[in-house]
This record gives structure tokens, C-alpha cells and sequence, in this order.
């Protein structure tokens, strides 16, 4: 794996890392990924989120092509974000982590649960 990275002038992988590096991106992909969202929407989704910290990470993500966001010449404004077909492109990974993310859970809660038996044993 280490020799693809030779090929290029930036490993794929340390690429990747900074496109959704950041404590929301991975999030904000995900609930992108079923919907087309607005901002409000999105914030909704992640209460702990500053506005400020929602408005930086979807710019850096439009910034890298994986998030577009359409304005509507209305009034108040009405803004919408989606992804696009390169953000498309993230999904199976993003269901992975989602899997996964299931399957450690899954783990914990059997680890917890041999805990208590045994405890109640006692």
C-alpha cells in the first residue's frame, strides 16, 4: 500500500484525511448523503454546533468540490446543500464507518452485558 502513494505528489490516503478532517465534515456528509438539506436543517442535526463552525465547514467542503450549495433569489434566502457527484462518490465509505460504528457498539454493549451477568454471579 505504502508504494501507491509513490506515484503521487500527496499520499491518496493523507488527502482524504484533509478533505474530511474537521470534527463535523464526516457528520454533515452523512446526513447529505440521504438528503438534499438547508442550513437550518443541517444545524438541527447537530445542535452542538456553533453556526460559525457549521458556515466554515460547508464552505471547506464546497471548497473541495464534495458539498455544492444552491441559493434561491427569494426572500428571507433560502439555501440548500447537497452532495455532489464526487461527494456521491464518499457514501460506501461513510456506511462503512456507519457499519462499523454499529458493529463496536454492538461489542460494547455484549462486553457490558457479560459484565453485569458475571457481577450478578457473585
Amino acid at each position: 500500500m505504502k508504494n501507491q502513494c509513490l506515484k503521487y505528489n500527496v499520499c491518496p490516503m493523507a488527502m482524504v484525511q484533509d478533505l474530511v478532517s474537521g470534527k463535523w465534515k464526516i457528520l454533515i456528509l452523512w446526513y447529505l448523503s440521504s438528503n438534499t438539506l438547508r442550513f437550518s436543517e443541517i444545524k438541527k442535526r447537530l445542535p452542538q454546533i456553533t453556526q460559525k463552525m457549521l458556515t466554515s465547514q460547508l464552505r471547506s467542503l464546497e471548497e473541495d468540490k464534495l458539498v455544492s450549495r444552491k441559493v434561491y433569489p427569494v426572500v428571507p434566502s433560502r439555501v440548500e446543500y447537497s452532495l455532489t457527484g464526487l461527494g456521491e462518490k464518499i457514501i460506501p465509505i461513510l456506511e462503512l464507518m456507519h457499519t462499523f460504528g454499529s458493529q463496536y457498539l454492538n461489542a460494547e454493549l455484549d462486553t457490558e452485558s457479560d459484565q453485569e451477568e458475571r457481577i450478578a454471579q457473585i
